[in-house]
């Protein structure tokens, strides 16, 4: 656990007690604060109090009397689509609202790193999608090159439920724009920004918003380093505002798909193979062809920005290349389930927006795709351009009927269900075919999580062969 530096003997106010709401209140306590906690919910409630920890309802007036700070959990609006009404009566008692990434970066540096020999680092991953590959990925690579590092934020632990650093130790945080958003620090050594597409809009009120959000940790944080992708106009113009001209090496421009010039240093795949440049000069390769944990192109984009990060901690390319060739991949990205008879069954369930089942599309020549769920704004169109490697979409969802319609030029069948589009996929699916679970939809119609859907298809995939 990180103790909170800053409040001791003060009293901190914690909405929400989920993961993160419970490790704050944890760690704010740890430091010497008293915190004082609520939740909407009644049984994150009494679990807490059976915790020890002070329940107060901040709903009530003058709920924020002698509050030095509220910290807020991810998953609450602090703005839009509209202002909690706790948050909202924060801000008329002039009371700072912070949440648990604004904890960690106050709090992470001790006095005890003045006796170490190398100074501690933290990677901060950005992005719309593949940021929990790129985080995990970096975690994997330093670690196998024989680094102590730990796993973070977005993605494993909550950042304050991590261990004190060690000497030379690399702390890796995936950052989601609901935790970029509100932090009032973040001061990472390294910070990477993969990509940019339409998602969670409402909370952030249009995409310009969104983009904001992610930017804050370069424009807050004014990290050491910067990784950026230069794949959309919003990457492109964010290099360029950190960047002071050409050759200037504190950022790392990364590309899936182009080859990047310049003076700069530069990373970049095309048809597979991983080049780095360096004022001009190829520097490093890596073939990606053969890495069974790091497939298609959207994945090359992953590997692209963990490479440079892990090159801004002195990595070699040989190691570093070493070290992907042992990358499992996550649960529910890419994930290959099962190879039977020449047919693949790849769990993508975490592609819950078009981009990113745009690019699981992309990845696989010949595909059963099972799609749908709860669509997100903006329609389907974006799709459209990527339906020729599908051989049929099999559609879920309470919506399945409406999803199907929107698919022109793509075959489809509306299953309604996992079992059923399982079932119907693979009794279709031939030699050299890919059974793909790529929603391009949220969970939330039919399961609790992404993760939930993602078991569920892996429980069909293995019921059929038992």
């Amino acid at each position: 656990m990180i103790p909170v530096q800053g409040y001791t003997g003060k009293t901190v106010a914690v909405l929400g007690l989920g993961r993160s709401g419970r490790a704050a209140a944890a760690a704010l306590a740890a430091g010497g604060a008293h915190p004082v906690v609520w939740d909407d919910s009644a049984v994150a409630r009494d679990a807490a109090k059976e915790a020890g920890f002070d329940l107060r309802d901040l709903t009530k007036p003058d709920a924020f009397d002698a509050v030095a700070c509220l910290i807020v959990s991810p998953g609450i609006p602090h703005l839009y689509p509209s202002p909690n009404p706790v948050i909202a009566a924060a801000w008329d008692a002039e009371v700072p609202v912070d949440n648990d990434i604004g904890l960690f970066f106050r709090s992470f540096a001790t006095d005890e790193w003045e006796s170490f020999d190398t100074v501690p680092r933290v990677i901060a991953v950005t992005g719309s999608n593949g940021k929990s590959t790129t985080a995990a990925l970096i975690h994997h690579i330093v670690v196998e090159n024989g680094r102590p590092a730990q796993l973070a934020g977005n993605i494993g632990r909550g950042v304050l439920d991590i261990e004190p650093a060690h000497d030379g130790e690399v702390v890796v945080l995936e950052l989601s724009s609901y935790q970029t958003d509100l932090a009032r620090s973040m001061t990472p050594d390294v910070a990477v920004f993969i990509n940019l597409s339409p998602d969670h809009l409402d909370r952030h009120a249009g995409l310009g918003g969104y983009f904001a959000a992610k930017r804050r940790l370069f424009a807050e944080g004014g990290p050491d380093r910067a990784v950026i992708g230069v794949d959309e106009a919003e990457g492109r113009y964010m290099a360029n505002q950190l960047t002071e001209g050409p050759g200037d090496d504190r950022v790392i421009r990364i590309s899936s798909g182009q080859k990047l010039g310049g003076r700069g240093w530069t990373v970049f795949a095309r048809k597979g193979f991983l080049s780095e440049y360096r004022k001009g000069r190829q520097v490093g390769s890596v073939d990606l062809r053969a890495i069974g944990g790091l497939p298609g192109a959207h994945n090359h984009q992953n590997a692209c920005a963990a490479y440079a990060a892990c090159r801004t901690l002195g990595l070699g390319p040989k190691g570093i290349e070493a070290a992907m060739q042992s990358y499992p991949g996550l649960p529910h990205r890419s994930q290959v389930v099962l190879d039977r008879d020449g047919v693949r069954f790849v769990n993508d369930s975490k592609a819950t927006n078009v981009d990113s089942a745009a690019q699981a599309l992309q990845a696989f020549p010949k595909i059963r795709w099972i799609c749908g769920g709860l669509q997100k704004e903006g329609g389907l169109d974006g799709l459209l351009p990527h339906l020729d490697h599908v051989a049929k979409g099999y559609v879920i969802g309470r919506e399945a009927a409406s999803f199907a319609r929107q698919l022109t030029g793509c075959e489809t069948e509306v299953c309604g269900t996992m079992d059923v589009a399982v079932t119907r996929a693979a009794a279709d699916a031939k030699p050299g075919e890919v059974v793909l679970l790529a929603p391009a939809a949220a969970s939330f119609d039919q399961y609790d999580s992404f993760e939930a859907r993602g078991d569920d298809f892996i429980e069909r995939v293995m019921a059929l062969f038992r």
